[in-house]
């Protein structure tokens, strides 16, 4: 069974591992998710890559979390969870202007 007092103590723990992981991740992917839909790619990899930019940021999100329960509140919690959630969102405009502009595509070359 998963205990999640030992979860966030090993997030605590392991902090410094977890933000050099995760914070390239979430940059990368998130860009990676832009460059799909830029380059007017299949929905299925966009979606793909959102959807793996998404975990990172909501690892991250819970990470930031688990500082927040034990009261540290400090710079560095707010920025990544700003960062988190600045690609979260992004991710999520990504999905959206590629469905939009995709049905849009479609319907001038059906006319």
């Amino acid at each position: 069974m998963l205990d999640f007092n030992t979860l966030t103590e090993f997030s605590r723990a392991n902090c410094v591992g977890i933000c050099a992981f995760l914070v390239p991740a979430n940059l990368l992917v998130t860009l990676l998710t832009i460059i799909l839909t830029v380059l007017r790619r299949p929905s299925f990899q966009v979606w793909q890559s959102a959807g793996i930019a998404s975990i990172f940021a909501s690892v991250m999100i819970l990470h930031v979390y688990t500082w927040f329960m034990i009261g540290v509140v400090m710079p560095p919690t707010y920025i990544l969870l700003w960062l988190a959630i600045t690609c979260l969102l992004t991710n999520l405009a990504a999905i959206i202007f590629q469905r939009r502009y995709s049905n849009s595509l479609s319907l001038s070359n059906n006319t």
